[in-house]
């Protein structure tokens, strides 16, 4: 048995990540999007800019997206191309 969990502690951590109907919803909207701001993300979730900003930053925590900032805008998009794969895998599409 392999004694060097760390690919398995990061593999759960990102599954853990995504183990969220919110979260799921948001990285599953910007593969199809590409790239979208809270405000999108909220009005789409309706749900308040506090808790999507909060979802948001599980997911930047376990490197599962990414921003970039446009003046006063930030932007998000997917920074783990295995999340794409998980996500094709789970609604066979996008």
């Amino acid at each position: 048995m392999d004694n060097n969990f760390k690919q398995f502690n990061e593999a759960a951590d990102m599954l853990k990540a995504l183990a969220h109907p919110v979260r799921l919803c948001i990285v599953k909207g910007l593969l199809t999007k590409g790239r979208c701001n809270v405000g999108h993300m909220q009005e789409c979730l309706d749900l308040p800019q506090s808790t999507v900003s909060q979802h948001l930053q599980k997911l930047r925590n376990c490197g599962i997206v990414t921003t970039e900032r446009n003046g006063l805008e930030v932007n998000y998009t997917i920074a783990d191309n295995r999340v794409k794969q998980l996500i094709q895998v789970f609604f066979r599409e996008v």
